[in-house]
């Protein structure tokens, strides 16, 4: 019995397994099975013969987008209204075989477009190209899933599933768990909050299915066994994703009014133009980037040259963009903006910066 004869197995159990208490710690042993085999999966093969054509992309900008979809849902579109790129779009599906990057120039900074080709079901098993496209959208910093408004959820659901089975989750924050491997002195479960739905025994029972017999444990929130499987694994990327309907011209206003409504969504007509400048607002708000203008003595801002940084950045990750060598010879910095109680400031290096902030750095 092969992997995928074997993956299909388990997930027809977990469907016909009633959930109650008295299954739980069997559903949470077919669960850690089902994910060790789909991590076999997605392991490169080791046989030379084996290779396949990848496609990634050299990283460049401030951030970068990955556009994943079915065929045929405008993405080419979405990416040639963009940016200055054209990519080839055309009525019919698999138009794209390739990966094609765009740049996107907003508020300053350059964001990096990928237009994957399109996904099919069975992706993660490596239909299509689907193993190269889940591969360079787990390096991209946002998610945006444009998705056709016509077909309703049946496509939404589907590319979460695909998603979900290679080990990117979406909108979601890492599991607040303590986990540690140890040499030995068996395993020591502990938990901060009251579980509902782990308990002492589903972990042990977990760890073993993966031959760790000697832990620290340690669950700070009320996590599930899916959740405690993916810390073990390790491998997990946690990104947020902007579920993007388009062809919005084709359906009724109460349609797109509900799908408008739903969380991290976002409804465009790439062929009517429609809505897209909001498109671009809430991708910079997922984006979390910061602009940062700098300032020399004597003289006016530069407001046509910003440093784009991620949120929560601090005056020495500013130091450090600017040349590598600039905070060893750093005294103090002076900062007008949001995130100084009076303009300008003198702030040190710890000093967390707000978007649009200017700084006046003074060397020793």
């Amino acid at each position: 019995m092969g992997i995928l004869e074997k993956i299909s197995e388990i997930e027809k159990e977990i469907a016909r397994t009633q959930k109650n208490k008295a299954t739980e710690y069997h559903l949470g042993l077919l669960k850690a099975k089902l994910a060790k085999y789909r991590a076999q999966l997605l392991e490169p093969s080791k046989s030379p013969a084996a290779k396949g054509e990848g496609f990634d992309v050299m990283k460049s900008g401030d951030a970068r987008v990955a556009l994943i979809g079915f065929p045929s849902v405008g993405k080419s579109t979405f990416l040639s209204l963009m940016t200055s790129t054209a990519s080839e779009a055309a009525s019919y599906e698999f138009t794209t075989l390739t990966c094609i990057p765009g740049v996107i120039e907003y508020k300053g900074a350059n964001i990096q477009l990928l237009d994957l080709p399109g996904i099919i079901e069975g992706a993660a098993q490596g239909k299509g190209r689907g193993r190269q496209v889940i591969a360079v959208a787990r390096t991209a910093d946002v998610v945006i899933m444009m998705l056709d408004a016509t077909k309703g959820e049946v496509q939404r659901a589907l590319l979460e599933k695909e998603l979900e089975s290679v080990g990117i989750r979406l909108n979601k924050s890492k599991p607040n768990i303590y986990f540690k491997p140890k040499k030995g002195g068996g395993i020591s479960f502990n938990s901060t909050v009251t579980l509902t739905q782990c308990s002492e025994k589903l972990v042990q029972l977990i760890l073993h299915e993966y031959k760790i017999f000697n832990a620290e444990v340690l669950f700070r929130e009320d996590c599930s066994p899916d959740e405690f499987i993916d810390v073990i694994v390790g491998n997990r990327v946690y990104m947020p994703c902007l579920y993007v309907y388009n062809k919005i011209d084709q359906i009724s206003m109460e349609e797109v009014d509900r799908l408008a409504r739903r969380p991290h969504s976002v409804v465009i007509s790439c062929g009517m133009k429609l809505n897209l400048d909001y498109l671009l607002e809430k991708l910079w708000e997922y984006l979390a980037l910061t602009c940062i203008y700098t300032k020399k003595r004597g003289q006016r801002p530069d407001f046509t040259d910003a440093i784009i940084l991620r949120k929560g950045a601090s005056v020495e990750h500013v130091c450090h963009r600017i040349h590598r060598s600039l905070a060893s010879q750093f005294k103090y910095a002076l900062v007008w903006g949001t995130s100084t109680k009076y303009s300008p400031q003198r702030v040190g290096l710890t000093h967390m910066m707000e978007h649009e902030d200017v700084i006046q750095i003074v060397k020793k």
